[in-house]
């Protein structure tokens, strides 16, 4: 596929990376010379320097037959009119744009066909906050993903010493819980991954993902991990576009407190906020953090725009006591580098928002996809289609399905009916299959099992 990726910047750059490690044809357009050198000396694919708002730059980058443009410049107004010029002049298929202002995002006919065209309109800032939310909701996992417009769940957990799962093969988790269907879709065991087995025994400090129903969520992790009591104390150091959204979405059911050092920003959040504390100082001031009783906090989340600030601020308020911390944290090395240490959850924002782009990218009917593993690994959820001649899938129990290897389908779909993958079960038409694939190499075999022979009509 070929793809023009406008915008060189976190998200941006994590998008050709992905793209290109999938035998993608990329060009990148971004107005900073410099910052596309960095990136072509990293990656096999080609760079442009301009406006990506100007046709004459985009003709350069080759959209005249390109499959997709993705525009994730810092400014909507750009991302929206390169949409608009890539329908309108150049005739593009697919159109995505990064936009952040929610007065584009409040009416659809801003950015319908008759206004700028946009397919699909992201913002991170959006995925972010529901990202941390569901963190807040489990205080127990490590990451909570929906699948299936919110029927099913997969939940990373990890493994404690003494916990239920250690020293247990999975095959025991039936006795366990013999009213529940779960099942565990991937283990990692440092950075390798281990194939799921029912003789695969748990070992403590391990990376453990299940499916479950969502209405089952709890009751399987009451049985996997030892419950965390319930957050009632949120502190948010940093008052910017996502520490604004985090204070509204949890300021009715938690006490939240909210740090920001400018000034006049914190008279934007305590107009905005209803019940929600702003505090006026900065984050990585120790004397502050104690002062406002941060040891009182069940979760600490550092989101200002500096990585060096928010990795500060969480250490500090991890000594002070905070039970868990969640790191905003943009330098992919620096994600890799304290992710388990005393940062409880270190999160990459382009790799929490990468999943919207990916569904548009898979080739076959994927309609989900969930970056894990700081994109090392990925669940997507894909429907198939046809019939037993055409289809790899349709007819076909899973245990007579030939998988790549690293891959497993965790859970299925039927219409209001959640079904764990169990060797035993068909797949039928129209099905909603949750694939999690442990290996990114393998993922054209996997689209390729969605994908419809061509005499189905």
């Amino acid at each position: 596929m070929k793809i023009v990726i406008l915008g060189a910047g976190q998200v941006g750059s994590t998008v050709a990376e992905t793209l290109v490690s999938e035998q993608n044809d990329i060009t990148v357009v971004d107005i900073n010379a410099e910052r596309l050198r960095a990136l072509q000396d990293r990656l096999d694919l080609r760079t442009v320097a301009g406006n990506a708002s100007y046709p004459s730059v985009l003709a350069t980058a080759g959209i005249e037959d390109a499959d997709m443009v993705i525009a994730v410049t810092q400014s909507d107004e750009i991302n929206l009119v390169a949409c608009k010029l890539a329908h309108q002049l150049f005739n593009v298929p697919t159109r995505i744009a990064r936009v952040r202002t929610t007065d584009y995002l409040a009416d659809s006919r801003i950015l319908d066909k008759d206004g700028f065209s946009v397919d699909l309109a992201i913002c991170p800032e959006q995925v972010l906050t529901d990202y941390i939310v569901r963190l807040i909701e489990f205080p127990e996992a490590l990451q909570v993903l929906e699948f299936a417009e919110g029927m099913v769940s997969l939940v990373a957990v990890r493994a404690f010493q003494g916990g239920p799962l250690v020293g247990h093969p999975l095959a025991d988790l039936k006795q366990h819980m013999p009213n529940v269907d779960t099942r565990v879709a991937a283990i990692f065991r440092g950075d390798r991954p281990i194939v799921p087995e029912g003789k695969t025994v748990i070992e403590a400090n391990d990376e453990v993902f299940f499916l479950a129903a969502t209405k089952n969520i709890r009751q399987v992790m009451r049985e996997l991990r030892r419950m965390d009591r319930p957050v009632k104390r949120v502190f948010i150091a940093g008052g910017g576009n996502i520490g604004l959204r985090l204070a509204r979405a949890l300021e009715r059911d938690y006490s939240v407190k909210v740090i920001e050092h400018n000034k006049s920003r914190c008279e934007v959040l305590a107009d905005t906020l209803d019940s929600a504390l702003v505090l006026h100082g900065d984050a990585t001031d120790v004397s502050l953090l104690e002062m406002e009783h941060v040891d009182e906090a069940d979760t600490y989340i550092a989101v200002t725009n500096n990585d060096e600030n928010n990795i500060m601020s969480s250490l500090l308020a991890k000594r002070s006591g905070a039970r868990r911390v969640v790191t905003l944290i943009n330098r992919r090395a620096y994600v890799d580098l304290l992710q388990a240490g005393e940062i409880d959850i270190a999160i990459s924002p382009a790799q929490a928002t990468i999943g919207q782009l990916l569904a548009h990218v898979r080739h076959g009917d994927v309609t989900r996809v969930h970056a894990l593993r700081r994109g090392a690994a990925e669940a997507l959820e894909a429907v198939a289609h046809g019939d037993a001649g055409s289809s790899d899938l349709i007819g076909r129990s899973l245990g007579d399905i030939k998988l790549p290897g690293g891959t497993s389908i965790g859970a299925l779909v039927r219409g209001n009916e959640v079904l764990m993958g169990h060797h035993d079960i068909e797949i039928r038409p129209d099905d909603r299959i949750i694939v999690f694939v442990s290996d990114k190499k393998v993922l054209p075999k996997v689209e390729k099992l969605f994908q419809v022979g061509v005499g189905f009509l």
